[in-house]
């Protein structure tokens, strides 16, 4: 009887499956059909009859409930036993069995399985990995399982493909892990000792008296200090031996093969022959020198006998001597013996060391612990200086030149300061040069009246004088004395020491300077040689304000008196003094403690500034001369640019419009020069009529008549004096 087809009903067990692919289970492995894997599933991913799905995870994962995957949770976890195999030899007399020792490494992760088998020197086995990483199945009949964490304990057989392997002992870890699952751990055994590792050990030590193996490897050594080097700073004194004197030596120690050698300190012009090496790099045996050895005396092995077969003049082996007797023993130096204050034996001679590098300081503090460095010095008392003398000047070129040639043999010419010439010459509006007005002083009547201009250049100290021409003076003027160091007064000629000559620091306002035997007085100097000296007044004591006003203090008595003068000169009450009026007034009570450059130092300080742009025909005057200078004639694009800003057609526009015209026109006049123009221009509400302006700047159209040349013998200058009381003055 037929069932009816309806849900629950059917047999068919495809009913509600939607995969129903089929896996590849064969391939091709070189060129030949073969089946790839029996552990694919069957039809739809499920299983075939007979087949159980492996285990994803670590059995010990579960049981702990976690719910990390296990490469994370046990990442780097490995559980390591102790284990041997009694491996059979079946053909050989001299054993019947071999003791292996194996590692068995559990990883908890995957419940993979690795077994390695530590080398052993002169095994003769192939040894190292045994049984690489894998899941091992269990012996048959379960060998569809296979191994976890719960197999494994100590002191129990367990088999691995045939292989039965005793596990003996594990690491503490393993048996920490054990023990928290639970595992109760089985006391731990011994491994069995190989009998013919046994056999082969007597034999060796049997066999030592005759064949001893002694090593001499310096590798290790080499290794851990190559390039590290300790050096000593030391003292050979040799000044009791004839022609001898003490000698400053650079001693290395080489740390990895415990070898010296020492270099010698030559200061400079010593005399003595530049040798390389005092003592070449080597050992250095402490009680040197130990005489001269025989070849073959000096070795590391002492060879008994040799021995060879039937072949004439065939070594195949050699005897050694374990006790070495007769063998020549030698004392080297090392690194314990170095320190500082310590005399060493250099094959005879004493070395004393005296100090060493911060190397070799640390070194000694990290391997010794020694903390005392203190340095003995090793200089020798510096010798008596013995002054050298020269022959006196002959009058032949310079003297420099001529005390070159005694300096010696082959004459070389005089270095002059070229740093100083660098820094003190003259360099666009910086000239570094002092001038001075001056006149001769002397009873001729025809030279009275003759005015110089004296220069003294900073950069080579040389001074030139200059006579200005004059017309129908009856003189002809011009250099007077070119550029040449003029020499102080009073001095010998023909003498050994050089001579002196003239400094700035002696020219001053008021100064008498003696040039070759004329007797000048310096009268006036210029602005630039004024500012020079009051910017350096260090160096030049009368430029100093502070200087001067000292020496006005000292006459706090006339300060009432002085006051009063003051007044008097100042009929028109601006308080204000020409400088002539200000120089009588202050020489006649200071009695000639004050010097005239002392005087003008004053003046300058409290003068009043000189408006040099008071009229405006000079102003005029001046802007003309720097247009027709520089050709400038572009007046009426200027008036045509302030039509265009004058939008209102007022005729007149705003200083500051007018100012920055000119600017960017780039008109060649100064800024104060400009700014005075401006001002003349101006209206009471600041605004400058351009067409009036630009027309008086026209020197095409408008020229005004040029200016006369300030003669530069005219002393212009006026102070401010304050009539302050009797107190304040005296502090002033």
């Amino acid at each position: 009887m037929a069932l009816p087809f309806l849900p629950g009903y059917s047999l068919n067990r495809n009913v509600g499956k939607e995969k129903f692919h089929k896996p590849q289970h064969w391939g091709f492995c070189n060129n030949v059909r073969m089946l790839m894997n029996e552990d694919k599933p069957g039809i739809g991913g499920e299983l075939c009859l007979r087949q159980k799905r492996k285990p994803k995870y670590s059995a010990f994962l579960k049981e702990m409930g976690i719910d990390a995957p296990p490469w994370v949770a046990f990442d780097k976890q490995v559980l390591s036993f102790d284990a041997y195999l009694e491996d059979e030899v079946p053909e050989k007399s001299q054993e019947n069995y071999r003791i292996r020792r194996y590692k068995i490494y559990f990883y908890l992760e995957d419940d993979t399985i690795q077994v390695n088998e530590p080398g052993v020197r002169n095994s003769g086995l192939p040894q190292g990995t045994f049984i690489r990483r894998h899941h091992i199945p269990l012996p048959p009949p379960d060998e569809d399982q296979f191994y976890t964490v719960y197999h494994f304990n100590i002191n129990i057989d367990i088999v691995f493909y045939g292989w039965k392997f005793k596990i003996y002992d594990c690491d503490t870890f393993t048996k920490i892990v054990l023990k928290n699952m639970g595992v109760k751990l089985n006391a731990p055994g011994q491994c069995p000792e190989d009998p013919y590792l046994k056999m082969r050990r007597e034999k060796l030590d049997f066999v030592k008296p005759l064949r001893p193996y002694e090593s001499f490897g310096t590798l290790k050594q080499f290794l851990n200090y190559d390039r590290k080097v300790l050096r000593f700073f030391c003292l050979w004194d040799d000044s009791t031996s004839l022609f001898g004197d003490r000698r400053e030596l650079i001693l290395r120690y080489f740390l990895s093969d415990d070898t010296i050698e020492i270099r010698e300190v030559l200061p400079h012009k010593s005399g003595w022959n530049a040798m390389p090496f005092l003592l070449q790099r080597g050992k250095l045996p402490k009680y040197g020198p130990p005489g001269v050895y025989q070849p073959g005396e000096i070795t590391d092995r002492i060879v008994l006998n040799v021995y060879g077969g039937l072949v004439e003049n065939r070594v195949d082996g050699y005897l050694l001597d374990k006790y070495k007797l007769g063998k020549v023993h030698q004392e080297f130096y090392k690194d314990s013996d170095l320190s500082i204050g310590t005399t060493i034996n250099v094959w005879g001679r004493k070395v004393l060391l005296c100090d060493c590098d911060e190397f070799t300081k640390s070194y000694y503090k990290t391997e010794y612990g020694i903390e005392n460095f203190t340095s003995i010095d090793c200089k020798p008392p510096p010798p008596p200086k013995i002054e050298r003398k020269f022959p006196p000047y002959t009058g032949f070129g310079s003297e420099e030149d001529s005390l070159r040639s005694c300096i010696g043999l082959m004459p070389t010419p005089h270095r002059k300061n070229f740093r100083k010439w660098m820094e003190k010459d003259s360099y666009g509006y910086i000239s570094n040069t002092l001038r001075f007005f001056a006149k001769l002083i002397t009873h001729d009547c025809a030279d009275v009246d003759r005015l110089f201009v004296i220069s003294y250049f900073l950069s080579d100290d040389t001074l030139s004088v200059f006579e200005p021409i004059e017309r129908n003076s009856g003189l002809t003027g011009g250099m007077f004395l070119k550029r040449i160091r003029v020499k102080r007064p009073g001095q010998e000629v023909f003498k050994s020491e050089l001579s002196e000559y003239i400094k700035a620091e002696e020219l001053y306002v008021g100064a008498r300077v003696n040039v070759n035997g004329y007797l000048f007085l310096l009268l006036n100097a210029d602005e630039y040689t004024l500012n020079y000296m009051e910017k350096h007044s260090d160096k030049f004591p009368m430029s100093s304000i502070e200087l001067a006003l000292q020496k006005l203090k000292k006459q706090e008595s006339k300060s009432e008196e002085l006051r009063n003068v003051f007044i008097a000169a100042d009929d028109e009450q601006r308080k204000m003094v020409d400088y002539n009026t200000f120089r009588d007034i202050l020489m006649t009570l200071t009695v000639g403690e004050l010097t005239d450059h002392e005087l003008i130092t004053i003046a300058r300080h409290y003068h009043v500034p000189e408006d040099a742009y008071e009229d405006v025909n000079v102003l005029i005057a001046l802007a003309h001369e720097r247009f027709k200078r520089n050709t400038f004639e572009n007046f009426e694009r200027l008036i045509a640019n302030c039509v265009y800003q004058d939008r209102e057609n007022k005729k007149v526009l705003p200083t500051k419009d007018i100012r920055r015209l000119c600017k960017s026109s780039r008109l060649p006049l100064t800024h104060d020069l400009l700014v005075s123009l401006l001002s003349k221009f101006e209206d009471s509400e600041g605004q400058i009529n351009y067409e009036s302006f630009f027309c008086a700047l026209n020197w095409r159209i408008n020229p005004v008549p040029e200016l006369e040349p300030r003669s530069y013998l005219k002393e212009v200058a006026c102070v401010q004096a304050l009539y302050m009381p009797p107190c304040q003055w005296g502090k002033s």
